[in-house]
């Protein structure tokens, strides 16, 4: 057993029975005195056995990302001691990491093969933040943890915060708080910041990629707020109709195949539809997000200036 699965293993003692305990909490709170959140049973089933399964299967083959970090460790520029203040700062560090980890995982269709059972439900619970994909160390993006390796932070640090991170992202899958402090708002992400990054309303897409700190989507260009007006429809842009479970892990997955293999295409346009923007295609008969979000935005532009009272100014350019 390798000193990472020994981390996780005590870990998850801890918050696995505290994980079940908030769902079950949180399923009788909202079937008694909360309309929203209440969910499907059936969906709840399906995203805790789809969680249960990759808890296994993504510890089996932990080895790949946990190896890297232990090689990385011999070419560290410093090692820096094991402190109070060492922890926060690699927590806060690897928090920017997951950031950019979660942005890629959008923005990288290989990637997003594996994310997108994350977003697969189209509901919003506790349950959902257990539907997660079962082949994350094959993706490549866990190696965005190897820097914090080479700038002096044990490897058993960053892999602790590594499991600090999404144990309080298990906390944002809820419709039960609506708003936090504003102080709190601001620097920390929130159920109110999260249910935002489920939404597949045109202008919540790609967004509040924040794991703790939302202060990177505020930085980074990529943070939108929540709109009571524009009430947040979960899923997909398609979503599946079903929820057989292996067809929510496999999906895009053999979707890449099928695009891939098509005849006629470049070696260019095969790569692409491995690496693009999740909707690319060669022949515009898909759209992506910033396609979808971009005519969005536009229709309401014209809509706001066909709203607009003609000004005498105006009046002389018609």
């Amino acid at each position: 057993m390798t000193l990472d699965n020994i981390v996780n293993s005590n870990i998850a003692m801890i918050v696995i029975p505290i994980y079940f305990a908030s769902i079950f909490a949180e399923s009788i709170f909202n079937h008694f005195f909360h309309e929203r959140g209440a969910g499907d049973l059936k969906d709840n089933g399906v995203s805790m056995g789809l969680g249960l399964v990759s808890a296994v299967t993504n510890g089996a083959t932990a080895f790949i990302s946990v190896g890297a970090l232990f090689w990385a460790q011999q070419f560290q520029f410093y090692a820096i001691p094991l402190t109070i203040g060492a922890l926060a700062l690699c927590f806060v560090l690897d928090d920017m990491r997951f950031y950019w980890h979660h942005r890629v995982a959008h923005r990288c269709r290989w990637v997003w093969a594996m994310h997108v059972v994350h977003h697969s439900s189209t509901q919003f619970n506790f349950s959902v933040a257990l539907r997660q994909g079962w082949t994350k160390h094959f993706t490549g993006t866990m190696m965005f943890k190897v820097p914090l390796v080479l700038i002096g932070f044990d490897p058993v640090l960053v892999l602790f915060c590594g499991v600090i991170n999404p144990t309080y992202q298990f906390f944002l899958h809820t419709e039960l708080v609506n708003k936090m402090p504003r102080w709190f708002e601001f620097i920390f992400n929130t159920p109110s910041h999260h249910r935002v990054h489920h939404g597949r309303n045109p202008r919540y897409l790609d967004a509040n990629y924040a794991g703790t700190l939302i202060i990177w989507d505020r930085m980074f260009g990529t943070f939108v707020a929540e709109d009571e007006e524009d009430r947040v429809d979960y899923g997909l842009v398609k979503n599946l109709d079903t929820l057989n479970p292996l067809v929510i892990i496999f999906h895009e997955f053999w979707n890449i195949v099928k695009d891939v293999s098509q005849r006629g295409l470049s070696f260019w346009q095969r790569l692409l539809y491995l690496f693009a923007p999740p909707g690319w295609c060669h022949d515009g008969s898909r759209q992506s997000s910033e396609q979808i979000k971009a005519e969005y935005w536009a229709s309401q532009s014209d809509g706001a200036l066909a709203d607009e009272p003609m000004s005498v100014t105006t009046a002389k350019h018609v």
